[in-house]
């Protein structure tokens, strides 16, 4: 399903205007994005699940195709953890 399906589904069941659904849409994932970006929050969707900011430390790798030792850099990436009770339904139980 992509943003496009989203939206054409919230349109088709709530009557609403397409632009007004598309810009609540666009609305919604900036504020997730800038959530996780500038201010490092996380987002909690009661019943969905969390979108959470990660930090992965310094550490040193190897590319094999040139047979040397790289240094991969510290970083934040943003990762969704499903919440228990939506596991619980795609499970069946």
């Amino acid at each position: 399903m992509t943003k496009a399906d989203i939206i054409e589904e919230i349109v088709t069941s709530t009557g609403i205007a397409k632009k007004d659904v598309s810009a609540t849409v666009e609305a919604f994932m900036t504020i997730i994005k800038n959530s996780l970006l500038d201010k490092k929050e996380n987002v909690y969707l009661r019943g969905f699940g969390s979108f959470v900011v990660k930090h992965r430390a310094k550490k040193t790798a190897r590319d094999i195709s040139k047979n040397k030792t790289i240094v991969i850099n510290e970083h934040d990436f943003p990762s969704f953890k499903p919440a228990k009770s939506f596991v619980d339904k795609m499970k069946g139980e």
